[in-house]
C-alpha cells in the first residue's frame, strides 16, 4: 500500500488518460444510499472491494473531511494508517493506493470513509467501475449499464420508497443530485462479470 498526495493522485489519473468519474456529464451512474444500519457498512466495504477492483490496484482518493466532526474517528483512522509505517497527515496525503492483493486493507479503509462521512473517489486501475462516496450517506458507481444492474443487485439495493433504483445516463439523472454537494464530487460477492473486451475503457472516469 502506498499513500498519495493530492497532485499524485491527479498524476495517476493523467498517466492514464483518465480524469474523474463524474466529470462526464454523459457517464452512466448509479445512485445506491449507505445501508441504514452502520453495522451494514462493512458489508458494502468488503464487498466492493472483492467485487468490483477485478484483483487489480485501486485508488482511494479522501476529497473532503471534517464535514460531520462529531462521527468522525481520527484515532481509529490514523492507527490504522500508522501500521502500514506511515506518519503523515490526511491531508497531506490523501491518496491510498491499493495493490491487487490488498482488498482486505481496502474494505477496512473504505469503510471507515464511510463511518467517518467522508467524500472519496474509488477509482479502480480496472476501469470498468469507479466510484464517488458522499458524506450524505450514498455512492455513485459509474460503469455501464450491465454492469450497474448486477452492483444494485449484488448490494441488495433498492431506490427510494422500495423501488428499484434506476440505471439512467447521467443526462436523465444528473437533476435529482443536489445543488449542496461539493463542486466536482468531491460483504462478500461474488467477484462482477468483466463486460466485452474493451468496454468502459474510457468511461470518463
Amino acid at each position: 500500500m502506498r499513500f498519495y498526495t493530492a497532485q499524485e493522485c491527479e498524476d495517476w489519473l493523467r498517466d492514464r488518460q483518465r480524469q474523474k468519474p463524474d466529470a462526464e456529464p454523459l457517464a452512466p451512474f448509479e445512485r445506491i444510499q449507505f445501508p441504514e444500519e452502520s453495522f451494514r457498512y462493512f458489508f458494502f466495504a468488503h464487498w466492493i472491494a472483492k467485487s468490483l477492483t477485478f484483483r487489480m490496484p485501486a485508488l482511494l482518493w479522501i476529497t473532503e473531511s471534517g464535514i460531520w466532526g462529531g462521527s468522525e474517528n481520527w484515532h481509529l483512522y490514523y492507527k490504522l494508517r500508522q501500521s502500514y509505517g506511515d506518519r503523515q497527515l490526511l491531508d497531506e496525503a490523501p491518496g491510498h493506493l491499493f495493490l491487487e492483493y490488498e482488498s482486505e486493507d481496502l474494505a477496512s479503509f473504505l469503510q471507515v470513509a464511510m463511518l467517518n462521512g467522508w467524500d472519496a473517489y474509488l477509482l479502480t486501475q480496472a476501469d470498468h467501475v469507479n466510484l464517488f462516496l458522499s458524506h450524505d450517506e450514498y455512492i455513485d458507481f459509474f460503469a455501464e449499464r450491465p454492469q450497474l444492474e448486477e452492483i444494485r443487485e449484488g448490494l441488495g439495493a433498492e431506490g427510494p420508497a422500495g423501488e428499484a433504483a434506476p440505471c439512467n445516463a447521467a443526462g436523465e439523472q444528473a437533476d435529482e443530485r443536489s445543488a449542496s454537494e461539493p463542486a466536482g464530487h468531491g460483504a462478500v460477492g461474488q467477484e462482477m462479470k468483466r463486460g466485452p473486451a474493451g468496454e468502459h475503457e474510457n468511461s470518463g472516469g
